[in-house]
């Protein structure tokens, strides 16, 4: 007997609080859906608003589906990036990159737990180096120079991060690969490379993306784990 199930009433508890995870789901989809409209419509103030929301809503959620602690640690991690990167400095965009780091690590220590389902295959590993080279290697000249190696420890991070997802099933891979989109979409804006129309629009639709399926494929196997599942 495991000391949650020895605890008389936990079972009660734990669906008290599940039910109370589905209007905090709504809500994150909610301020998802005003944040994302609002960078279309150019209300900047509607983004200031509701981007500090998301990930403290994902992360109530995921904790009230009874989330690990890591996967509850990276969103939140998550959000204090997103609260660094609104400030328009290099500083702030440096703590908030450090921050996602963190966030990166979280993920990654959770996904080498063997909580999943077998290891990260070697070939989309080598897909993802490649694609990361490349991507290094025709971006590197358009950077800023005190920024080329954060963000290529970063890219490497993240990297890892997004291949090892796959070990927790096809959302949490989708999530994984998204994160990496989106960060390649603010890359390629510090690059001053060309943007496709409403930039910030794609960054954020990934972002949110990424992260949700991060935190429903976690989710998914670690409710397999649970005593009677």
């Amino acid at each position: 007997m495991t000391a949650t199930a020895s605890r008389p009433g936990s079972t009660g508890t734990g669906r008290r609080a599940e039910r109370f995870a589905r209007p905090v789901l709504l809500a994150f989809l909610l301020v998802a859906a005003a944040d994302l409209a609002g960078l279309i419509a150019g209300a900047e103030t509607v983004h200031l608003i509701a981007k500090p929301l998301l990930m403290p809503l994902l992360a109530g959620y995921a904790a009230l589906r009874g989330a690990p602690r890591l996967l509850v640690a990276a969103l939140l991690f998550g959000w204090g990036g997103d609260v660094f990167l609104l400030a328009d400095n290099d500083l702030a965009f440096l703590v908030g990159m450090g921050s996602f780091a963190v966030g990166h690590v979280c993920y990654l220590t959770l996904f080498g737990r063997g909580d999943g389902r077998g290891p990260a295959p070697m070939v989309t590993g080598g897909g993802y180096a490649v694609v990361l080279v490349v991507f290094l290697v025709l971006i590197w000249p358009d950077l800023p120079a005190d920024l080329r190696i954060p963000l290529t420890g970063y890219s490497l991070l993240l990297t890892a991060m997004a291949w090892r997802a796959g070990v927790f099933g096809p959302y949490a891979a989708v999530g994984g690969a998204l994160f990496l989109l989106s960060d390649a979409l603010i890359a390629t804006g510090i690059a001053e490379w060309p943007q496709a129309p409403a930039p910030d629009f794609w960054v954020m639709l990934t972002y949110i993306a990424a992260q949700a399926l991060l935190a429903l494929g976690v989710l998914g196997v670690s409710a397999q784990h649970k005593p009677g599942a």
